[in-house]
Order: structure tokens, then sequence, then C-alpha cells
């Protein structure tokens, strides 16, 4: 764990192995307001891959649960038979699906979120990064981001992840460790 270095992640990333059809896939997970989100974004623009974001497949804040359906079926599935995925975007203000994203067959594909380095994803990954920060720093970015009114929904969040990333073991089969406190260079 430590300074990562988006170019070198990037260079790990081209060096490995497509298993989800002709498309290279790279899980970041970890905790929520760690760091995936800007990890994901960085590397995105230095792999010129299209980036999936966790928070468009979760339907709210019940979502970890339910998530295999648009990650699997939808995402991974059809790429690992080169054929194109496809997702309706949750919105979390209305509370239903809305406009689709497509997901097409290409080089690379991230993909970002609490939850995406399940067991069943993992199969299709090439590099699974797992991002973590201290409980304390990653509620500040999560109140910081939507809230104080939202703190309650944070705290449940963190500990409803918390489980859900033991009992995937996520952390544990992730491939690099980053620690989401120290900036991403290139």
């Amino acid at each position: 764990m430590g300074r990562l270095s988006v170019m070198d992640l990037a260079a790990r990333v081209r060096k490995a192995p497509a298993r989800c059809g002709t498309t290279r896939v790279v899980l970041i997970d970890g905790p929520a307001g760690s760091g995936k989100s800007t990890l994901g974004a960085r590397l995105g623009q230095e792999l010129g891959a299209q980036v999936v974001h966790g928070d468009d497949i979760y339907e709210g804040w019940e979502g970890l649960s339910t998530m295999w359906p648009i990650l699997g079926h939808g995402i991974l599935e059809p790429l690992s038979r080169h054929e194109h995925g496809a997702f309706g975007r949750w919105d979390w203000h209305a509370g239903r699906r809305a406009e689709t994203i497509c997901v097409p067959v290409a080089d690379t594909l991230v993909i970002e979120g609490v939850g995406v380095g399940q067991r069943s994803a993992r199969e299709f990954a090439s590099v699974v990064a797992y991002v973590e920060a201290p409980p304390e720093v990653r509620l500040r970015r999560g109140v910081e981001r939507d809230g104080e009114s939202m703190r309650t929904q944070w705290e449940r969040w963190h500990s409803r992840e918390q489980v859900f990333l033991a009992d995937e073991g996520v952390r544990g089969a992730a491939d690099v460790i980053v620690d989401g406190t120290l900036p991403y260079f290139d």
C-alpha cells in the first residue's frame, strides 16, 4: 500500500490479460469516500477507457445487495461474449432507473464503486484495486459531497458496506491496495 502512480497502474493493466472477452476490466473497490472515483477518473483518462460508476448501478442506499444483475448480467457477461453491455442509470432523486448507459466492447473498462470487486465479478477482472482511507476521512468526504443532512445515511451505508466487503473478501483478493489519502500522481 502507498503512493500509486496512475501511469504505473495503467502499465500494469495494459500488461494484464483480458478476462472479459477481449476487454481488460479494472475493478476499483473499497469503502465509500476512500477515493475510488478519483482514482477511476484518472485511470480511465490515462487508459482512454470508459469509467462506470457504482453510484449509477446501485438502487439507492440499499443497493449493495441488488447490484449483480446490472454489474454481471448487464455489463460483464455481455462483454465476455463480445457483446455490448448496457444498463439504466439509477436516478437517486427519482428513485428509479433513468437513461441507458451503453458499455461497448473496448480494450479496457474501468468500473469503480463499493462492491464492484465482489466474488462473482472478479473472474472477469484483469486487475482489482482496493482503495482505503480512515473512517473519519471517508465520512467527512461523504458529508462534504452530499450535505450534513445525509450524515445518517452515510453512517448506515458504512456499516452495510463493511459487512458486504468482508463477506466478499474484496480487500484480500485485490491485486493492488491503494491509500486513498495520498495523491495519485502521474
